[in-house]
């Protein structure tokens, strides 16, 4: 959460940061601020509210000559998001200023400590004590500074600081919180991801937690524990325009109507299919080199680890991993499972899914999994993130920077990422026949052309949602498969549109959620044909008899359904499990209409932030 982006050796640095912090909003919005050497002073501007009220702020300024400054946007923790709270923090004696992501544990007791000492404080924040521990230790040498602090602080951070008396250098550091450092010729760039950076360069260097990093114009030098360490940039493959709009409205309408790409791109050079139905499809597990067909056969159980959207994809993940291999596996919601003492031993596979790969919660997670001896594999969108790097093997996502906050296609990629690893698996462990080894992997082939079959019936889908606009509440209703499908599609709305809305195993509605049913309850069923539609049905007629609003998800070839639903939209629903994907679509599609019908800015919903880097 929040964003941070620094320049040195550029010019026009203050508008180089507020353009990548404008990229960065996606992580937080509360308030922003900027800062540069002016003077031999530092220059603070901030601002309450969105990077655009910092830029008409800063237009006051002349900032035609720094070549050095840092920025950041803001996600409240530590005090309201007032403009006093907004970042860059300064020291009381003017000589440090920083911008902080991550949260200081004991800055209550580092504050009292500097209170009693007679320094004066000017927010609420945590941040604010960092500047001054970093000014009790400043003599001249910055990062002889920085590197004093950092032992005392608690907690978790991704750091920038600046000293006017340091014009010409920058000091990076982090623990626990993702940064990047871009390097470009004679400029250097540093920023919480790498979204920022690529207008500019394509040559970033991940900093690992402990690293502390000295920045000058086109240079970086990395230390750990007052010892240098390489500092090798790795070559980041998608373009800045990757990151745009390209005409789209808002950013989760065009990350919706990616996915058939994305998904497509995804088995592009990973999955061959042979030339004749008496030979294997052959699947290409690249970042998978440490663990071995071997390790696989003898793996006992798998744990899947994810928090929110990731987590109803490891849902779904089950269900695939359990049909095809034949090994007992378990979503776990991260937070859960690191403070639960689980019970882990070596034949444990873990499976951390994470679209940023920073999420904190998950982690942990792996590395109490790693620690009890259990090989991690990650399935991970960010290349070169925190979890993809101590992962033991990754599976890449390969969908390119999603930026709206509340996740889309890397949702769908999460499912086809898992069941690819299924059907490999399978194929190692021999638990599936080559026949239905053939017939699914060609599903993973089609499913873009059906995601573009579904992404036509948009203004259908727009329709329904404009009746249902003014909803105060919702259900979401789907049994097996379809029951994490009901969760996500519940997430989505309540994210978006700020409408109260719930998703349950339709088996439990008789269990609570039916007393909720009347007139005025909109009630969405994932209800595709199969060994579980009668059900479906007869959850939908008990709805139907107390007079709820029914929409219903189904089969392109039922013809009873719209007996009893008063909207349906339909899908070709011919390939199991698969269906996932495909009913994940209209689900984002209702969601964002009815949003954007309420007025609602879906790419920056109140209160959220795209990836979780703080507990």
């Amino acid at each position: 959460m929040c964003g941070i982006v620094a320049a040195i050796g550029i010019p026009n640095a203050v508008g180089v940061v507020l353009d990548g912090l404008a990229s960065l909003e996606y992580r937080g919005y509360d308030s922003a601020g900027v800062a540069w050497p002016e003077n031999g002073a530092l220059r603070i501007v901030r601002a309450a509210g969105r990077v655009s009220e910092l830029k008409s702020k800063v237009e006051t300024c002349d900032t035609t000559t720094p070549e050095t400054a840092m920025g950041h946007t803001r996600w409240a923790t530590h005090g309201p998001p007032l403009e006093r709270n907004a970042h860059p923090h300064v020291s009381a004696d003017g000589r440090i200023s920083v911008v902080h992501n991550g949260i200081i544990d004991n800055y209550a007791t580092l504050k009292e400590r500097l209170t009693k000492k007679g320094v004066s404080f000017k927010s609420d924040t945590d941040t604010e004590i960092v500047a001054n521990l970093v000014a009790e230790q400043f003599t001249g040498d910055l990062l002889q500074a920085v590197e004093a602090t950092l032992p005392l602080l608690d907690g978790t951070y991704a750091l920038v600081v600046m000293s006017p008396q340091c014009p010409d250098m920058l000091i990076v550091a982090r623990k626990s919180s993702p940064l990047a450092i871009g390097l470009g010729d004679g400029f250097t760039l540093a920023a919480s991801d790498a979204v920022p950076l690529i207008p500019h360069t394509r040559k970033v260097v991940f900093l690992e937690d402990g690293q502390v990093a000295a920045l000058t114009a086109g240079r970086c030098e990395v230390r750990r524990d007052g010892q240098a360490v390489p500092c090798i940039p790795a070559e980041i493959t998608w373009s800045a325009e990757a990151a745009m709009k390209n005409g789209y409205p808002h950013y989760m309408l065009k990350e919706i109507h990616e996915q058939p790409v994305t998904l497509e791109a995804m088995f592009r050079n990973r999955l061959r299919l042979p030339r004749t139905d008496d030979a294997d499809p052959e699947f290409m597990l690249d970042g998978l080199e440490n663990l071995s067909d071997d390790y696989f056969r003898g793996v006992s159980r798998i744990v899947l680890l994810a928090q929110g959207t990731a987590y109803h994809a490891c849902m779904v993940g089950r269900n695939l991993l359990e049909r095809t291999t034949h090994i007992p596996a378990y979503p776990e919601y991260a937070a859960d499972f690191r403070y639960r003492d689980p019970i882990l031993d070596p034949s444990v596979l873990v499976i951390a899914v994470t679209q940023s790969g920073e999420t904190m919660d998950t982690l942990h997670a792996v590395r109490l999994a790693r620690e009890a001896g259990c090989n991690v594999l990650a399935v991970v969108n960010v290349v070169g993130s925190s979890i993809a790097r101590e992962a033991d093997g990754v599976f890449y996502l390969n969908c390119g920077p999603e930026i709206g906050v509340a996740s889309t296609k890397a949702f769908t990629a999460m499912i086809a990422g898992l069941y690819f690893l299924a059907l490999r698996l399978g194929q190692v462990r021999g638990t599936i026949n080559r026949q239905e080894l053939l017939r699914r992997a060609r599903d993973l082939l089609g499913v873009g052309a059906r995601l573009n079959g579904i992404l036509a019936s948009d203004p259908y889908i727009r329709a329904i949602a404009n009746r249902y606009r003014n909803a105060a509440n919702f259900l979401f209703l789907g049994r097996g498969t379809g029951w994490p499908l009901a969760l996500e599609g519940a997430l989505k709305l309540k994210e978006v549109s700020y409408i109260h809305a719930e998703g349950y195993d339709a088996a439990e509605m008789k269990h609570g959620p039916i007393a909720l049913v009347d007139e005025n309850m909109p009630v969405l069923f994932i209800a595709l044909q199969g060994r579980r539609y009668d059900k479906i049905i007869g959850n939908i007629q008990e709805v139907r008899a107390r007079k709820g609003k029914i929409i219903a998800i189904a089969s392109h070839d039922d013809r009873e359904i719209d007996k009893l639903a008063d909207d349906v939209i339909y899908i070709r629903a011919d390939s199991g499990i698969m269906n996932s994907i495909c009913c994940a679509v209209p689900l984002q599609l209702l969601a964002y209409h009815i949003a954007t019908a309420r007025g609602c800015d879906v790419d920056k919903p109140k209160n959220l932030a795209k990836s979780v880097t703080v507990e």
